[in-house]
């Protein structure tokens, strides 16, 4: 009802009449129905007409039309208004007048949703930012109330970040863009990322507009990965490459940032469309060879923990982003070098003395081996020439063997000094690796840091018995352990030497060739001593036994006449053997008497 109609006065009425109670004198009762219905605002059922909000609680709105009492609407209705305050002009569709119980009947969604239609659409097409009421969760989204229409929020639409719980939304008024509108089945679809892309955008034309090398700007904590950190500075991403984390090395980005940890960083680099930005971590800080100890000098004692290793040396952190390297020919005064891993490893807290220190160019070489005395000052007097000693294998060489004595002192067993007996084609063959080895000194060059050992002059030179053992057309019992191109090997039991034949000394009687791990006999046809050589043949043996028995056949056959002379050189020789027998007998027994 509007304010004049509600004021103005009616002509001529009569007070007296109204004092004493008779009002339908003063009119006729059709001229009053007449005055009521012109009170009334101009409205009709099942139309949309403007309320004014006269009273607001928590389970109500009520809204005076001009009607003849006042409407009351569901506060739900208007859950997407957060602004709501009395004495707000809204729209409102007049369900009824009047009721059964004369109660005016408003409701403000069904108003809404009389053009909520055209307002979407009109949305869409202006890229205007709407209002919306996010009413409940639904299959990959939200279900948001816009103008009244339940239009579909889809979680990737949500926020630029990934959302996890959806249910913390329900019940927000949040501001939207209408994205896609389908005409045919009424179906709106909203974004609330749009607006923030939109306005991230527009704080990276800002900020790109506004870079400059070496300047410093606060960004978040975007991504860790291994090889660098990404850091969100404000809609603009930029790496910092794990090089750029710290002065000193780093393992894993994780141990310098953590996630959505707010930082400092400084602009470093950037690609012409400034698309690629190189951020920096450590050069905020002062770098550490600037606040090394002015007193540190070649010479110095320095403690630190190895934090990198390769084959040829390891690294050493000797203070926070300062390194120094220690060479594998500084960790032992062994000329026999190895790898570093064996002396080492990563974590390890080791002393060194430093050997070279240049600030000007950030380097530092450090010795281990130099806080140890070096043992071949006293070589002769710990390793004389003749003495025994326990070692270790360390490497093998086609010419010998490197063993250890102690840390720092190597020595060689040439392949000749293995063994007195056995042939060792390779080192392998007569030792292993870590294996423990005696040894005796046979010669000493400190100089040249070398020592020569040997194994097999622990026992007494066996050639020296062999030379008595393995006369020339001695037989002895022997097996072919190898069968070369040349000849075989043959091993002569028990006395473990061993001994060749040629292919032409294998044949057997029968005919047939001897053949490996074969037992036979063998006959020495050579031996030399200096050489520690033994020529041994089997087929000589059955081929002077043919001799002898042909020589044997060849007397049995001979005539009589031709045997005379023989026999009687045989008597005659053996008289001459009894005579002279006879004559010392004789002799004796003169003597006696």
């Amino acid at each position: 009802m509007s304010e004049e109609l509600k004021n103005s006065p009616i002509a001529d009425f009569d007070w007296d009449a109204y004092e004493n109670g008779d009002t339908q004198s003063v009119k006729s009762r059709e001229e009053l129905e007449k005055t009521y219905d012109m009170s009334l605002g101009q409205f009709k059922d099942k139309e949309v007409t403007e309320g004014t909000v006269i009273s607001i609680n928590k389970r109500e709105v009520v809204v005076n039309i001009g009607a003849k009492s006042d409407g009351i609407i569901p506060f739900n209705e208007f859950r997407y208004n957060e602004d709501l305050k009395v004495g707000d002009v809204v729209e409102v569709f007049v369900e009824s007048q009047e009721d059964k119980k004369g109660q005016l009947i408003l409701s403000h969604r069904k108003a809404r949703m009389s053009k909520s239609w055209d307002r979407v659409n009109e949305a869409l097409e202006k890229d205007e930012v709407i209002k919306g009421y996010i009413k409940c969760r639904t299959k990959g989204g939200m279900i948001v109330d816009v103008f009244g229409i339940e239009a579909f929020l889809p979680g990737s639409q949500i926020d630029v970040k990934p959302i996890k719980d959806y249910d913390v939304f329900v019940g927000k008024n949040m501001e939207f863009k209408v994205v896609k509108i389908n005409q045919e089945f009424k179906n709106v679809v909203v974004s609330h990322k749009a607006l923030i892309e939109a306005e991230l955008e527009q704080q990276r034309k800002d900020i790109i507009n506004t870079l400059e090398k070496g300047q410093v700007l606060e960004g978040t904590v975007k991504n860790i990965t291994s090889y660098g950190v990404f850091i969100d500075l404000g809609g603009v991403d930029g790496l910092i490459h794990i090089t750029d984390l710290s002065w000193g090395r780093v393992n894993n980005p994780s141990d310098i940032v953590e996630p959505e940890q707010k930082l400092n960083v400084v602009i470093l680099d950037f690609d012409n469309d400034k698309k690629r930005i190189a951020l920096g971590l450590k050069q905020l800080q002062p770098h550490p060879w600037e606040q090394l100890d002015e007193n540190l000098a070649v010479g110095d004692k320095v403690s630190g923990k190895v934090v990198v290793m390769y084959d040829y040396g390891a690294f050493v952190e000797v203070a926070p982003g300062v390194e120094g390297l220690i060479h594998v020919s500084e960790m032992s005064w062994s000329q026999h070098l190895r790898s570093a891993q064996d002396f080492m490893k990563v974590g390890d807290t080791v002393e060194a003395q430093i050997l070279a220190l240049d600030r000007a160019e950030r380097k530092m070489s450090l010795g281990v081996k130099q806080l140890k005395s070096n043992p071949w000052e006293s070589i002769e007097d710990k390793y004389p020439v003749g003495s025994k000693h326990n070692a270790k294998v360390r490497n093998f060489t086609n010419f010998g063997v490197f063993v250890e004595l102690e840390e720092g002192v190597d020595g060689l067993i040439h392949i000749s000094d293995l063994s007195w007996t056995k042939k060792v084609k390779h080192p392998s063959e007569f030792t292993q690796l870590g294996a423990d080895i005696e040894v005796v000194v046979l010669e000493i060059e400190k100089d040249q840091r070398r020592l020569s050992l040997g194994h097999k002059q622990l026992e007494q030179n066996p050639w020296d018995v062999f030379e008595n053992v393995f006369t020339v057309n001695s037989i002895h019992e022997g097996v072919i352990t190898e069968l070369l191109d040349k000849g075989a090997v043959v091993n002569l039991q028990p006395h473990g030497v061993e001994g060749f034949a040629t292919p032409k000394h294998l044949m057997k009687a029968d005919g047939t060739q001897a053949k490996q791990d074969e037992k036979l006999d063998f006959k020495v046809i050579e031996f030399n001593k200096d050489s520690k050589r033994i020529i041994l043949s089997h087929s000589r043996i059955h081929e002077d036994e043919q001799k002898q028995e042909a020589r044997k056949t060849k007397r049995a056959n001979k005539p009589a006449a031709e045997e005379a002379p023989a026999k009687v050189e045989e008597k005659a020789t053996t008289t001459l053997g009894d005579i002279s027998s006879l004559a010392a007998l004789k002799a004796q027994l003169e003597k006696g008497e």
